[in-house]
């Protein structure tokens, strides 16, 4: 790089201007811990300045004074997302009216350079050359379209996996040593961090397509068609493009439950090495890449309700319109109907309008409805109210606390299982109030291609049966 783009980056790049503020350091610690360590989304304003104040106390009883930090937790969140900082975002979310906070991509960027630069305690390469080599293989193979050189490798590879099967056969099992173990888990532990910085830096650039759109359409002044044509074209080549094409096919990845299963089960056989200490939080990683990648899945919904949105209000500007120019035509024509002008538009009519006798139907006389509105006392007497009174409510809260009391962490167990144990109170309602449910801690999955027969008793008695694709719950 130039000393012109050094210096640049140095003054404006937000990145920079926070590992040169004077309390970088309570910055990259409390923001580290919440969005990077615990994988925190975007939070309010509450919740985040009540975990702030608690690590400003803690700062400030270390220093003795009292003074180190003086400012309110929500002053100094404000600080970080001004445009001169832009170490957080502020933003409100739809059907919300609390400011919400999240870090951004170049605070990732600035977190990531601090914690490299810590001293570690291992040091493995051999991995590192095997994933370099590996990668290198599949670019050129991956490119090759000769069907004999393809063959030739397959063929290749068949032989090293017959040798290996002949060695294992024989009581030959080659393992890894304590030191390639541990090797491979610090460059696992890795990628998948930078994985979930990756996802943020790409759900910034989608946000910024957003922005551009909204920019676009506040400040068109030509057809309808022309721009929607710029803003699909936008969208069609985010999707087309080489970020967008991957991004979409790692989060299929995640979406396939069985490599979901298979990725939960390699991670827990992983935390169960004595080799290697494992972080309690990369035993769950896979749930935090679908988080992300459903928080940047989310930013590209709302490109497309920005289409919709357009087209709804560009419907109600044109019939308002329409409906202006008919008003100024009938007022019009009322001012002129008692003397025309004398110079018209002579319209000749399209032919002689004929109304024949047999055409007209015959007079029928209607007969009288008679409507009575009051109701008589005895009507009153009877009218029976308790339905009215009688509602039912479904506490969620007890919900998820029967999940947890049958779950122990990282487990999973079908819904009928818990409907076994918690029997079914409030009929359909509290089985919808199991699918809604909308915790932290806990996932409810809908398999299409399993199906769950849930019987129950509703609130009159009745024996009822749902019938609903299988339903999976599961808690990290």
């Amino acid at each position: 790089m130039e000393y012109a783009e050094i210096d640049a980056l140095r003054e404006k790049h937000p990145a920079w201007k926070l590992l040169r503020a004077g309390n970088a350091s309570l910055v990259l610690a409390f923001l580290g811990r919440w969005y990077v360590e615990d994988n925190h989304g975007a939070t309010g304003v509450s919740e985040l300045a009540n975990a702030l104040d608690d690590e400003l106390y803690a700062r400030n009883l270390d220093h003795g004074d009292g003074d180190r930090f003086p400012k309110r937790p929500e002053e100094y969140l404000e600080d970080w997302a001004a445009p001169d900082a832009r170490w957080l975002r502020s933003f409100y979310p739809d059907h919300s009216d609390e400011v919400h906070y999240e870090a951004t991509s170049a605070f990732e960027k600035a977190y990531a350079w601090v914690t490299g630069l810590a001293e570690r305690e291992f040091v493995g390469t051999e991995s590192r050359l095997h994933t370099v080599v590996e990668l290198l293989r599949q670019i050129v193979h991956g490119t090759d379209g000769d069907p004999e050189a393809r063959l030739e490798r397959l063929r290749e590879q068949r032989d090293a996996l017959d040798r290996e099967i002949a060695d294992v056969e024989s009581g030959q099992v080659a393992v890894l040593g304590d030191g390639a173990v541990r090797d491979r888990y610090q460059q696992f532990a890795s990628t998948a961090r930078e994985l979930l910085s990756d996802f943020r830096e790409v759900g910034e650039k989608f946000r910024e397509l957003d922005r551009n759109a909204r920019e676009r359409i506040a400040g068109w002044e030509g057809s309808k068609g022309d721009l929607l044509a710029e803003l699909v074209a936008s969208r069609s080549d985010i999707g087309s493009s080489d970020q967008g094409t991957t991004f979409q096919a790692f989060y299929d990845f995640l979406l396939s439950e069985r490599r979901q299963d298979e990725l939960s089960d390699l991670l827990r056989r992983v935390q169960q090495l004595d080799a290697v200490t494992t972080d309690r939080r990369l035993g769950t990683i896979h749930h935090d890449w679908s988080l992300a990648a459903e928080r940047t899945q989310g930013t590209v919904r709302k490109i497309s309700e920005q289409f919709r949105r357009f087209l709804d209000d560009q419907v109600w500007v044109e019939n308002r319109r329409v409906v202006d120019l008919v008003r100024q035509i009938e007022a019009t024509a009322l001012e002129i109907q008692d003397e025309p002008p004398a110079d018209g538009l002579m319209i000749d009519l399209p032919g002689i309008p004929i109304s024949l006798p047999m055409e007209r139907p015959l007079y029928s006389v209607q007969p009288a409805a008679e409507v009575d509105s009051l109701l008589t006392p005895s009507a009153e007497e009877d009218l029976d109210m308790t339905a009215l009174f009688g509602q039912h409510f479904v506490d969620r809260a007890r919900l998820a606390d029967n999940l947890r009391a049958v779950l122990p962490a990282a487990s999973a167990t079908s819904l009928n299982e818990i409907i076994d144990l918690y029997p079914i109170e409030y009929g359909a309602a509290e089985i919808l109030g199991y699918l809604s449910l909308a915790e932290d801690d806990l996932d409810v999955e809908m398999d299409e291609t399993d199906e769950s027969i849930i019987d129950y008793v509703d609130i009159d008695g009745h024996a009822r049966r749902a019938r609903l694709p299988g339903v999976r719950v599961s808690r990290r």
